[in-house]
């Protein structure tokens, strides 16, 4: 079994581009972890998220910006000896980014980044109504620091 760790950066932008969920890690105001599967976007080395106005993410990444975000794939069950429980483990391909969120006020803004978030689902060109537009909350995350790794047999 190997780990190893990923240095090329195209390698990680292609396993976040696989990825139908990611994981946002935060802290919450009593300081303890807070952990969220969301939908994303991501172009240029910037995760795009969104939300509702109001929440408990959104109190805690007010009070304390930095998250960091998992994005997993490929995972499969390995195992060398069927019987053996010890020699199981999982094929994966996985990457954590690091950075400090920024929420988006600008409607047109906004709109970009709901596009990007779009994109990572399905093609097409969309609209958003006003009341949505006022009631969604962007946010971005330029990260600071990827980290990739993979795991095979």
């Amino acid at each position: 079994m190997r780990t190893k760790n990923l240095d090329n950066h195209n390698d990680i932008i292609t396993i976040i581009s696989r990825c139908q969920v990611c994981h946002v890690a935060m802290v919450d105001p009593e300081g303890k972890p807070y952990l969220l599967p969301m939908n994303f976007g991501f172009a240029d080395d910037v995760i795009y998220l969104h939300s509702a106005q109001e929440g408990k993410k959104i109190d805690c990444l007010k009070i304390n910006p930095s998250v960091c975000v998992n994005f997993t794939t490929d995972h499969e069950l390995l195992f060398q000896h069927k019987e053996v429980g010890c020699s199981y483990s999982m094929k994966y391909s996985s990457v954590l980014c690091y950075g400090t969120v920024e929420f988006i006020e600008d409607t047109e803004q906004k709109r970009q980044a709901l596009d990007i978030v779009m994109k990572q689902y399905t093609d097409g060109k969309f609209t958003y109504n006003p009341p949505s537009m006022r009631e969604v909350n962007c946010w971005i995350v330029k990260v600071d620091r990827f980290d990739g790794r993979i795991h095979r047999h």
